[in-house]
């Protein structure tokens, strides 16, 4: 491998698709799974080589810049740990006969697909490639999540790829209307879908047309985003398919939508004419935010708990770059990293959690604490991160978006401040039961590789003592260029 800059970009691509090859074409688990995992520490090893490699120029089909070198690093760090949790977890449903040799023959193939569609998204300079991406993610997911052949699994399967094809769909449109919005300025051929091109020369588009666009682009990626009342695949999703499979949608597919709704709001605001996006992100990311925390009240499946959760998180991560600004971006770009490190360290402990006891009612895991100390305290501590208290991270990201938004709008500030008290209030009550309850169920020991929890909530707790210089002049540099 040399240090031209270009060969990083190279392996974060290529070494998803080559391994997913050679993972379809190999039998046995226990060397799918190692290999697996070695794929991903490849691409992850590549993604951080680009912190401190030179970058290649943009080109007609890919880019890296300063904002998705956030995204790509955390996708490819959560793709790896996630492949090390999902070793030990898939054996657990091999030994106990959940899962067949026949389904799980193209487990990891389709993993590594996964994650290569995510990275291209990521990496799309070209806004029809970062559709196709988004599309290949999302179905390498969809197949995942039926895994089980479960009547439930086929139908969450099912639900989501109807969904998500819906919106995919007017995503598909919203991006049409951008290439006509492009075309009188920029001209006939490939130059209209390029967003280097776009972005630069989006002044001079029909800001009519733009408005049109992001609307759909909106709806559609704000389906896979899971905002509310987009949201209806995602609970299914989590509560059916494979644990690490509703780690990595926790963790980075929402991020994937979430990054190109991004990129067509920087669009918007280089036009002028066009309507300021941030009003529908901040509606939205708001009814998200408000319908997601009291339906955590009404949970009775630990992975659907965790799945509202989720949709109330990236409600609060939509309303921080609808509200924009300085101060809001940057809040918004340190949540979205501290959720996406949280939330898939809390399903790697609900995973096993749900192996050990046998089930995901919440009515019949109680003390786990006392039965499964480790296992229980990484829940504790992941509960506590994801619901906003000190010193973990997301205090911190909670902290700068309300201050920031108190700022500027005391009432949407009562609003957001309000939602997050519901949500916390019904997160404290569900882990009180869950992890200090009279303990039920069984006792027996869990084979779990506690690496990627703890890894997570070290990182997380760091964050939120102390974020390094050059990672707080980095966020701030982005946060500028989101405007």
């Amino acid at each position: 491998m040399t240090m031209s800059g270009i060969d990083p970009v190279v392996g974060v691509l290529l070494i998803p698709v080559c391994a997913a090859v050679v993972l379809a074409l190999l039998p046995g688990y226990k060397l799918t799974a190692k290999l697996n995992v070695l794929a991903s520490l490849g691409s992850f090893l590549c993604a951080a080589s680009l912190l401190v490699l030179p970058r290649p120029a943009p080109g007609p089909y890919i880019l890296v810049d300063d904002l998705n070198i956030v995204f790509i690093v955390l996708n490819t760090f959560v793709g790896f740990t996630t492949s090390l949790f999902s070793a030990s977890y898939i054996a657990h449903e091999l030994e106990t006969g959940k899962l067949t040799p026949t389904y799980l023959r193209f487990y990891h193939a389709m993993y590594q697909i996964m994650m290569f569609g995510m990275n291209l998204a990521f990496m799309s300079n070209n806004i029809g490639l970062m559709w196709v991406a988004v599309e290949l993610a999302t179905l390498t997911t969809v197949l995942m999540v039926g895994i089980y052949r479960t009547p439930a699994a086929l139908e969450a399967a099912w639900k989501y790829f109807i969904l998500g094809s819906v919106g995919i769909a007017l995503a598909l449109f919203g991006t049409i209307l951008i290439y006509m919005a492009a075309r009188p300025v920029v001209g006939e051929g490939p130059d209209g879908m390029i967003w280097t091109v776009l972005v630069a020369r989006a002044s001079g588009f029909d800001a009519a047309l733009l408005n049109v666009a992001f609307v759909f682009l909106f709806l559609g990626y704000g389906t896979k985003v899971g905002l509310a009342p987009l949201h209806a695949w995602l609970p299914d999703a989590h509560a059916e398919g494979p644990t690490p499979i509703s780690a990595v949608l926790s963790g980075l597919l929402l991020n994937v939508a979430l990054y190109a709704l991004l990129r067509f709001k920087m669009l918007l605001a280089a036009n002028g004419d066009a309507m300021p996006p941030g009003v529908l992100m901040i509606v939205m990311g708001l009814a998200s935010l408000l319908f997601a925390a009291f339906m955590l009240y009404r949970r009775r499946d630990i992975k659907r708990l965790f799945a509202y959760s989720s949709i109330e998180h990236m409600g609060i991560i939509v309303f921080a770059f609808g509200m924009g600004g300085p101060l809001a971006n940057f809040a918004g770009l340190l949540h979205m990293v501290m959720h996406s490190l949280t939330k898939s360290a809390i399903f790697y402990a609900v995973g096993h959690i749900t192996q050990v006891k046998g089930t995901q009612s919440l009515a019949k895991i109680r003390g786990i604490t006392e039965t499964h100390p480790v296992l229980g305290w990484g829940l504790v501590v992941g509960v506590v991160a994801i619901a906003g208290l000190p010193p973990l991270g997301i205090f911190m990201s909670e902290f700068l978006l309300v201050s920031s938004t108190f700022a500027r709008s005391p009432w949407l500030a009562l609003l957001l401040v309000f939602g997050i008290l519901v949500a916390f209030g019904a997160l404290t009550l569900r882990l009180t039961g869950i992890a200090f309850g009279a303990p039920r169920g069984s006792r027996q020991p869990v084979q779990a590789s506690y690496v990627p929890m703890f890894a997570h909530l070290t990182l997380v707790l760091i964050a939120g003592v102390y974020l390094p210089a050059p990672v707080v002049a980095w966020f701030q540099h982005v946060a500028k260029l989101l405007g």
